[in-house]
């Protein structure tokens, strides 16, 4: 027989598993005709796209690339700088056992390295390093048992929890369009390297819909017909919209950005610009917080149920952690001294994170790749210098079994050569941490009432208190009540009691 009952429904967002794995992306790259030999590589850069992403049975699948930039000493009498670039792809299979398909994923893809290595005077091999942190999530919708109605007998054990369920999840595709330009005077022959970054992020929510805005920081090194190596630097503002109903200002939004196409073509040599189109994928997983009375046990002294119980894992805490963290120092890196700073490229890199008193400390390096003109023999070459930094960021309720995900962007970066050939830094950068915590909690999500065969008659049973014991499982075990056996044994605090003290229960069997 059923017992009336009122349900509510619960959409659970768990994490099923993590990864952090690298990905190796190689291939040969011809020298086109039109150039001359190779001698030597002088600089090698790239941006990593993600061309599509699968979560299968056990297992997990990226599909990529990795737009490559090589610059090059040329093997000809007046040793020019040239450039080629190609593209790497890559497959990515990642084991999971507990993944299946309609899974989300959610990935952050970092180029750690190239190396360049020549073959001969007409080919090179590149060989790309990718770091890939990977989640899965299911996203599994729960009905259970929230009310017992019109059953003054039955006696519930309630547990109230502070969860972050999941709202909704959507994803769209923009396109950051612009055109660069750069000096009149500046006919240019080849683009020879590019840097793209993403700042500024905001996310806003209006009328159903999620507002996600950042600019795009692109800087592109190119080669001019009278062989001059230059630099331009130029934002392109991103906007999309995601459709997500029943959104509100109070929800949090975690959105993610990821490349998937970069297209750059020269303009006329007149026009002294370059069209830049760059395919982005903005994805948004949206969490509401709910305050939840759930019961987690229940039972009746009169009659016997039949409860069928089950273990969820809930999110509990889920937040985010911004500040920004400013890097000054000075290097002296005889090198560069008198030499012509032409561009700079900075990485980030986390080394260590541990969590301390509401604070995730973070130790971590700045890798400066600096590109310089030599003042000696007019030739472009590069010095890559390492700053260590230590920094913190406050996440009140943050602890070791929190799950922390960080990222550093960096925001400006500002090199300036002093009289004493000394190279003043200034780098600012913002730290951004994603921390929640799983909670698992037991929920009701069916209840009968059985056959009983048991005689109504009233009795008392002697029983002493073992390790572990409440008056919950006792009451439970002998079909009394908490109250009930509180009163006969003259209980002023029912969450106390003593190992081997005797209790009076009176049973209904």
């Amino acid at each position: 027989m059923a017992i009336e009952t009122l349900k509510e429904n619960l959409c659970v967002n768990q994490i099923i598993g993590k990864a952090k794995e690298n990905i190796v992306a190689e291939g040969d790259v011809i020298i086109p005709d039109i150039k001359p030999d190779i001698l030597s590589t002088i600089n090698t850069n790239g941006t990593v796209c993600i061309y599509k992403k699968e979560v299968l049975d056990g297992k997990i699948r990226i599909d990529g690339g990795v737009q490559v930039y090589i610059m090059y000493l040329a093997d000809d009498e007046n040793g020019n700088v040239r450039g080629i670039n190609t593209v790497i792809d890559f497959t990515k299979v990642i084991d999971m056992e507990k993944a299946n398909p309609g899974m989300n994923m959610e990935s952050n893809v970092v180029l750690r390295d190239i190396e360049c290595k020549i073959l001969n005077g007409r080919k090179v091999s590149v060989k790309a390093t990718i770091e890939a942190n990977v989640s899965i999530y299911s996203n599994e919708n729960i009905e259970f048992i929230k009310e017992i109605e019109n059953r003054s007998d039955i006696q519930i054990l309630n547990n109230s929890a502070t969860i972050d369920s999941l709202l909704g999840t959507g994803s769209t595709k923009v396109y950051a369009k612009d055109t660069v330009s750069f000096e009149n005077t500046d006919n240019l022959v080849e683009i020879m390297k590019t840097n793209i970054n993403l700042i500024n992020k905001e996310v806003k929510t209006s009328y159903n819909k999620i507002l996600a805005k950042a600019d795009m920081c692109i800087s592109i090194v190119y080669l001019t017909e009278d062989n001059r190596i230059n630099e331009v630097k130029w934002q392109i503002p991103v906007m999309g919209f995601i459709d997500m109903q029943n959104i509100s200002d109070d929800n949090l939004c975690n959105v993610n950005y990821e490349v998937k196409n970069v297209l750059l073509k020269p303009n006329s040599v007149e026009e002294h610009s370059i069209f830049v189109e760059v395919e982005l994928e903005i994805s948004c997983n949206v969490y509401e917080k709910k305050q939840l009375d759930i019961i987690q046990d229940l039972y009746s002294p009169c009659e016997k149920l039949n409860i069928n119980q089950k273990n969820i894992t809930v999110m509990q805490d889920k937040k985010n952690c911004k500040d920004k963290y400013v890097i000054k120092e000075k290097l002296m890196i005889p090198e560069l001294h008198n030499n012509k700073i032409c561009s700079t490229e900075v990485c980030p890199k986390i080394i260590k994170e541990n969590v301390y008193n509401d604070r995730i400390m973070l130790e971590g390096e700045l890798q400066v790749n600096f590109m310089y003109i030599s003042s000696v023999t007019n030739r472009v070459d590069t010095k890559i210098q390492i700053i260590p930094f230590n920094t913190s960021i406050e996440c009140p309720g943050v602890s070791n079994n929190s799950n922390v995900n960080t990222n550093i962007e960096v925001l400006t970066q500002d090199f300036m050569v002093m009289p004493d050939n000394s190279i003043e830094t200034n780098i600012e950068l913002e730290i951004s941490v994603d921390v929640s915590k799983m909670m698992e909690v037991r929920v009701i999500d069916n209840l009968e009432v059985c056959d009983n065969d048991d005689e109504n008659i009233y009795s008392i049973v002697v029983y002493f208190v073992k390790p572990g014991d409440t008056l919950w499982n006792i009451a439970k075990r002998f079909r009394s009540t908490i109250r009930a056996i509180a009163s006969v044994n003259g209980i002023e605090d029912e969450d106390k009691i003593n190992v081997g003290q005797q209790l009076f229960i009176p049973k209904f069997v």
